[in-house]
């Protein structure tokens, strides 16, 4: 089971790169278990018809004997959701949030009984403390990917993201992989990316380019990958799914 934790500021477009890689990796036959781990509970929705699905911690808080049907939405593309979701808001820590999902899916065996070939952990990456350092140094993920585009404060947070993993990694957990450049049109963008990446210590493994197709997609309350599956874009998502699978960077800079 390859296990990948995919990190990146709020807004960067991280949810929306991690889950057409998902639908890309289904399509190219694998079974695929995604897991959002952010309060807002969002990663999946273009999975989901463009609807939230139940969180984990919405069901233990609001039935009893909740089970692996109550937390697990098998979405069109074949891909398994899962949402950790966060505590009511202005009580409780979203962070012990992730943490209590992810026990409970141990405690039910989901990994056993879905039998995921990869399991893609969607991480918010403003703050890196606590839960939300779970798939990281808990043992959940091996590789580690982030999502930043040419803007200053999502460089600033890869850059801490690259700490914290580097910080783990020397304890024997994930290691970090690369950076994806989630285009914005910035000038000198790729430039700024690359440069930044030689900074932390990694590569830009892939380019995403900015495109209306998307939006177009998630309108429809689906992936590119499902909506588009002939566009130029749904063929940057499959590129990207067949790099992270074969762990090889290849950079898309045209």
């Amino acid at each position: 089971m390859k296990k990948i934790a995919v990190y990146g500021k709020g807004g960067i477009g991280k949810s929306t790169t991690v889950s057409n890689t998902s639908a890309a990796l289904s399509l190219l036959g694998y079974t695929v278990m995604q897991i959002g781990c952010d309060p807002k509970a969002d990663s999946t929705r273009n999975l989901s018809e463009g609807k939230n699905i139940p969180t984990v911690l919405d069901m233990l808080r609001n039935k009893e004997n909740v089970s692996l049907e109550d937390l697990v939405y098998k979405s069109s593309t074949g891909v398994y959701c899962v949402e950790s979701g966060g505590p009511v808001p202005g009580v409780g820590c979203a962070g012990r949030g992730i943490i209590t999902a992810f026990e409970k899916l141990e405690e039910l065996n989901a990994y056993e009984i879905y039998n995921p070939d990869i399991v893609i952990y969607d991480v918010l990456g403003d703050v890196v403390c606590g839960g939300f350092a779970m798939p990281i140094r808990g043992g959940y993920a091996d590789d580690v990917y982030i999502v930043t585009s040419g803007e200053m404060m999502s460089l600033y947070a890869a850059a801490n993201i690259a700490r914290a993993v580097k910080s783990f990694g020397k304890r024997g957990y994930a290691s970090l992989k690369g950076l994806v450049l989630n285009a914005k049109n910035i000038e000198g963008e790729s430039e700024l990316v690359q440069n930044a990446a030689e900074e932390i210590g990694t590569k830009v493994i892939h380019k995403i380019p900015r495109d209306s197709i998307i939006q177009k997609a998630e309108g429809l309350g689906k992936t590119c990958v499902e909506a588009f599956p002939d566009s130029e874009m749904s063929k940057r998502y499959l590129s990207l799914a067949n790099t992270i699978l074969e762990n090889k960077y290849e950079e898309h800079f045209s």
